[in-house]
């Protein structure tokens, strides 16, 4: 953690008198470039500030810090204090998270992605998963279902999967592969190069990165409907830095995680508002699935949950426990609602 002492307060050690508190400051490693994937790293840092009367900073860094696929890496040093992680983008690294990335979990909307990923982080296994990086688990970075963008003809029905080369990550990469698709886990900052390139020839995102990765200005069609799942991209801070801040602190921190959430889905909510506009400016075609087709894709994955838990049974880590605390926290969020 990064401190540092003012002038005054280095005069006030030398002549013995009381010396003001030292000042806080942490550096947050995000990727990309400020969009509505980021909103709430870029609300809690304001909101710390503002409750700490500048006595806590958090200074948010655009890929200065790390490759997106280092964050967790750069947590377990020590080298910052702050970063948004994706677990598809390193499932070996943090297999427990890989739960919510699961194709056809069945939520809906960003409340609902919100209360399962609230649930699965406070699983005890999922903070033991964290714990070997150093990493202590801050607050989620909600994102709707992914969809397709592609060049070229639209796929219109599954069997048209069949040698699709897409930019998938984690569960949805599976999803697609047991379509017959080669699904490729590139990081999102080359996702327009790979499809520039033809490296893939689709890209699953949600809108938001579309946008900001500009693969929507290489798109002739998008999927409306396929909603096969999203991705996990935590807030992860570093352990010890956590342990070093004081009370207030630790309090203007975790007290603003809920209005940081908030204001996160408020933005987000004004993207999707866009999205039909942007659709129809860039003369985009698109997609809509029938109900037969998609039944034939959520059969085709049906295996994967099934082999996830195997594969999770494997390392000692409990699969099905952690899928049924998803699962039960999806009911409890529309029972409240």
């Amino acid at each position: 953690m990064t401190t540092f002492v003012t002038r005054a307060a280095a005069t006030a050690v030398i002549f013995g008198i009381a010396a003001p508190a030292m000042a806080t400051e942490w550096n947050a490693s995000v990727w990309g470039k400020r969009r509505e994937f980021t909103e709430h790293v870029e609300k809690i840092a304001e909101l710390v500030k503002e409750k700490t009367d500048g006595e806590f900073t958090i200074n948010v860094s655009y890929g200065g810090l790390s490759k997106p696929t280092e964050n967790l890496d750069g947590i377990s040093i020590g080298a910052f204090e702050m970063a948004q992680i994706c677990a598809g983008y390193h499932e070996d690294k943090n297999p427990t998270l890989t739960a919510a990335e699961l194709p056809f979990l069945g939520v809906k909307n960003l409340r609902e992605e919100v209360a399962i990923s609230d649930a699965l982080y406070a699983h005890p296994a999922v903070q033991k998963d964290l714990e070997r990086w150093n990493a202590q688990l801050l607050m989620s970075s909600p994102m709707p279902q992914y969809n397709l963008v592609g060049r070229g003809d639209p796929r219109s029905t599954v069997d048209a999967f069949n040698g699709m080369r897409v930019r998938a990550t984690g569960g949805l990469g599976d999803a697609f592969k047991a379509v017959g698709a080669v699904p490729t886990s590139v990081a999102s900052n080359e996702a327009y190069n790979a499809m520039e390139s033809g490296v893939v020839d689709t890209v699953a995102f949600a809108p938001h990165a579309h946008l900001s990765f500009r693969t929507i200005d290489q798109a002739d069609w998008w999927t409306e409907n396929l909603n096969p799942g999203t991705v996990n991209c935590p807030i992860v801070v570093n352990k010890d830095a956590y342990a070093a801040l004081s009370d207030a602190e630790r309090e203007a921190l975790e007290g603003s995680v809920d209005e940081a959430i908030d204001y996160y889905i408020e933005t987000y909510g004004k993207l999707m508002e866009r999205w039909e506009d942007v659709l129809e400016e860039k003369n985009i075609q698109k997609v809509e699935f029938s109900e037969e087709e998609l039944a034939k894709f959520r059969d085709a994955t049906q295996g994967i949950q099934d082999e996830w838990i195997a594969k999770m049974d494997a390392q000692g880590i409990p699969g099905q426990e952690l899928l049924t605390t998803i699962k039960d926290a999806l009911e409890e969020e529309r029972a409240s609602n």
